[in-house]
């Protein structure tokens, strides 16, 4: 069965998965083969790391596990319960930042047909995010509590080479530090230990090509806008 999956894998290039990855916000129903989904999370082992000390902790939930946290989530967020972030998280951006956000946010819900001032349709599309957006796995990646910015560096490695995995495999899935923000009903789910900070959720399956937040593409920045070349 491995040797299936790794002819998948040989048989697309890199330039592919690149050009074909982006966040997805609408799911089918339809369950990921469990081999494949072992599969997948042993590639993304693979993953380089500080010193190889590996410090990303997965813990991934599907059918009814993923249904109840699902609701679980759902009940915290409308219940006012304030969020608990174990690492510092930055969003005050500004700048050539600030614009992107913006623009990203624009395109989404321009996509949704939602409006600036419609507050309840936008509470409904974060919510959305906390439903996992129907997808019927999603996955929480945290390491401990007393490691910091190097180590966060190594675990969006391995988030990174885990999405373009799930790519290679016709899988869809969207990153979310929304699912960081709420630790308690998914640490007592997932019976993950109090010292291991989450860091970011991952909802993934099979895209639902009918949704229309599907439909949103967001460009990248220039190369002369990131990158600097010296000789």
């Amino acid at each position: 069965m491995a040797e299936q999956f790794d002819e998948i894998l040989n048989s697309t290039s890199l330039g592919e998965v690149l050009q074909s990855r982006r966040s997805v916000r609408g799911f089918t129903d339809r369950q990921i083969d469990k081999d494949l989904l072992t599969h997948i999370f042993e590639m993304a082992q693979l993953s380089p790391s500080n010193c190889n000390t590996q410090p990303w902790k997965t813990y991934v939930a599907s059918g009814e596990a993923c249904d109840k946290l699902r609701n679980d989530l759902v009940e915290c967020v409308m219940s006012g319960a304030p969020q608990e972030l174990a690492f510092n998280y930055f969003g005050d951006f500004k700048g050539e930042y600030r614009k992107r956000q913006v623009d990203c946010a624009v395109a989404l819900y321009d996509n949704m047909g939602i409006a600036r001032n419609d507050k309840p349709a936008r509470q409904g599309a974060l919510l959305r995010n906390y439903q996992f957006f129907d997808a019927p796995h999603v996955a929480f990646i945290g390491m401990p509590m007393d490691f910091d910015i190097v180590n966060g560096l190594d675990v969006g490695i391995y988030l990174q080479t885990l999405m373009l995995i799930m790519s290679a495999h016709g899988i869809a899935s969207c990153a979310q530090g929304a699912l960081a923000y709420y630790p308690k009903p998914v640490k007592a789910a997932l019976n993950i230990p109090d010292d291991i900070g989450l860091l970011v959720g991952l909802s993934f399956g099979y895209e639902d090509e009918s949704v229309a937040a599907n439909k949103t593409r967001t460009p990248r920045a220039s190369l002369a806008d990131t990158v600097s070349f010296a000789e």
